[in-house]
C-alpha cells in the first residue's frame, strides 16, 4: 500500500505528465511584465493579483499587494495562508518580472511570450527566470493541501516585481513589513543548480560590487599622427591599472580582495562537487584563475574579478585620434570572509600604489549585493537534505553559495532568518538570452522535491 506522502509526490509528477502544468504555465508565460520597460507596472500588478494571486486564494491565502516604497519599481504581495501558532512558518520568495524579450532573436518558431515544449525542453521568457521555478514550489504547496487537507505549517509568500531591476525598494519593503514577514525559515528557487543532473540545496550567495574606472585627461581628440608620442593615452593607462587587479591568468592580486573563509568544512563541502553547465555550455578553463583551487572552490568558494563592458572612442568607425577619455565597467563577485565596505577603498589604495591615481573609480547601477552563507550543520539545511534523497532516492548537492548574486541577505540579516534555495533549472538555460528554456526532468524532479519538502515540514 502506497503511503499518503509517496502519493502526494506522484500526484506532483502527474500534474506535469497530464500536461495541466504546462497550461498553467502557459498563462503566466504570456503575460509579459518586463520590468525592464518602462510603463510595465500595470502588467506587473496584473500578474500579482490576476494570476498568482486568483490561484493562491484558491490554496486559503489571503492576499495584499502593495506600492513599493521605491516609485518607479513594481509592487510587491504577501501572501498569508494561517494555520496554528504551534507550527512552523516558512516564507517563501519569488519575483515575477523578466528581463525584455529580445523577441527577434529567438530561433524560427519560438516566441518568449509563448510557452513551447521541444523534447526535453520548455521555451518562454520566465520559464526558468522565475515564474516557472515558483510556480514549482506553489504547485507543491497545492499538491500537499490536495493531499492532507492542511499544510502542518503556516506560509507566507513575498513576491516582487523589480529582480531585474536590482530589487529596487525591497529592502525598505522588508524592513518596513518585518513584523508580517516573521517566520522561521524562507525557502526559495531562482538560479541555477550544480548540473543538470544534480538536486541542489543552496544556502547563500556571492556579494556583488560594480564599478566604473574612468580616465579622463583633456576635452576633445587630438591627431594621433601630431600628437601620439606626445601626450598621454587615456586607454593604455587603463587598460594598464585594470592589468594590475589581477595576473595573466585572473589571480586576485589586492590582499583584501582575497577571502579568509575557504575553511577546511568548505573545501571538503566542495571536494564532493562537480560543477557543469551541461552539453552546451563552455568548457571550463583550467589555466584560468586561482591557481592552487579546483574549478567548485573557484566558482563558490573564492572571489572574482570581470570587466563587463570597456569604452573608448567608436570601435564601429574609428578615427586616426587620441582620446580624451577612457572608461571600464568591472565587477567583483565576493563570498563570505571579504568585507564589502573595504572592497572600493582596497582598489583605491591598490591603484594609488601602483602609480594610478589618475584613475576615477565610480559604483554604477546594481552596484552591490551582500554576501551570505548559512550554516552547513543549521537543522533545516539537514532536513531538506534528508527529504530530497528520501523522495528522489538519492541525495542532493550542498552548495554553501551559489556563484551569482542574489538579494539573500535581506531575509538571512535583515529578517534574520536561515535561508534554503532549491534551485529548479541550469546554467544552460539561457536565462537573460534569446531562447530561455527549462529542463523537463527538472521540472519533474523539481515537484517531487518541494511537495516532499513540504510535507516532511508539515510533519514537524
Amino acid at each position: 500500500m502506497i503511503d499518503k506522502r509517496n502519493k502526494a509526490i506522484n500526484d506532483a509528477t502527474k500534474y506535469y505528465d497530464d500536461g495541466n502544468f504546462l497550461i498553467d504555465l502557459s498563462r503566466l508565460i504570456s503575460k509579459k511584465t518586463t520590468s525592464q520597460v518602462q510603463g510595465s507596472k500595470n502588467s506587473l500588478k496584473e500578474y500579482l493579483s490576476d494570476l498568482i494571486g486568483e490561484e493562491l486564494k484558491k490554496l486559503g491565502f489571503k492576499i495584499n499587494i502593495y506600492e513599493n516604497p521605491e516609485p518607479e519599481a513594481g509592487p510587491i504581495m504577501i501572501a498569508n495562508r494561517y494555520e496554528d501558532e504551534n507550527i512552523p512558518t516558512i516564507l517563501i520568495y519569488a519575483h515575477g518580472d523578466t528581463v525584455i524579450g529580445q523577441d527577434e532573436k529567438w530561433d524560427k518558431g519560438l516566441s518568449p511570450w509563448k510557452l513551447t515544449e521541444d523534447g526535453e525542453r520548455l521555451y518562454g521568457r520566465g520559464t526558468a527566470d522565475n515564474k516557472g521555478q515558483h510556480w514549482i514550489n506553489i504547485s507543491g504547496l497545492k499538491t500537499v493541501l490536495n493531499n492532507r487537507g492542511k499544510l502542518g505549517f503556516n506560509c507566507k509568500i513575498l513576491i516582487e516585481t523589480d529582480e531585474e531591476m536590482g530589487s529596487r525598494g525591497l529592502r525598505v519593503f522588508c524592513k518596513e513589513k518585518k513584523d508580517i514577514l516573521n517566520s522561521d525559515l524562507l525557502i526559495a528557487s531562482d538560479g541555477p543548480r550544480l548540473n543538470p543532473d544534480s538536486a541542489t540545496v543552496v544556502l547563500g550567495s556571492r556579494g556583488l560590487v560594480n564599478f566604473e574606472l574612468s580616465v579622463k585627461l583633456r576635452e576633445g581628440y587630438h591627431h594621433s599622427g601630431n600628437w601620439g608620442g606626445l601626450i598621454k593615452d587615456p586607454g593604455i593607462i587603463l587598460a594598464h591599472a585594470i592589468s594590475s587587479i589581477t595576473d595573466n591568468r585572473g589571480q586576485i592580486r589586492i590582499p583584501e580582495w582575497r577571502p579568509s573563509s575557504l575553511t577546511k568544512e568548505i573545501k571538503f563541502l566542495l571536494s564532493k562537487l562537480s560543477v557543469s553547465g551541461g552539453t552546451k555550455a563552455p568548457n571550463i578553463d583550467t589555466d584560468w584563475g586561482e591557481l592552487t583551487l579546483s574549478p567548485e572552490e573557484r566558482v563558490f568558494g573564492w572571489n572574482s574579478f570581470s570587466i563587463l563592458a570597456l569604452q573608448q572612442g567608436d570601435p564601429k568607425q574609428p578615427q586616426n585620434a587620441i582620446s580624451p577619455k577612457a572608461s571600464a565597467i568591472c565587477q567583483l563577485r565576493y563570498v563570505v570572509g571579504t568585507n564589502p565596505k573595504e572592497i572600493i577603498p582596497a582598489l583605491r589604495r591598490h591603484l594609488d600604489k601602483e602609480g594610478f591615481n589618475n584613475v576615477n573609480i565610480k559604483a554604477t547601477r546594481m552596484s552591490g549585493m551582500m554576501a551570505t552563507r548559512l550554516d552547513p550543520n543549521n537543522k533545516w539545511v539537514e532536513l531538506a537534505a534528508e527529504s530530497i534523497n528520501k523522495s528522489l532516492g538519492h541525495p542532493a548537492s550542498i552548495l554553501p553559495n551559489i556563484g551569482g548574486s542574489i538579494p539573500n541577505d535581506i531575509f538571512s540579516e535583515l529578517l534574520g532568518l536561515p535561508t534554503i534555495w532549491i534551485p529548479h533549472s541550469y546554467t544552460g538555460c539561457a536565462q537573460h538570452a534569446p531562447n530561455e528554456h527549462l529542463l523537463v526532468p527538472i521540472v519533474r524532479e523539481g515537484l517531487s522535491i518541494m511537495t516532499g519538502l513540504f510535507w516532511d515540514i508539515g510533519e514537524l
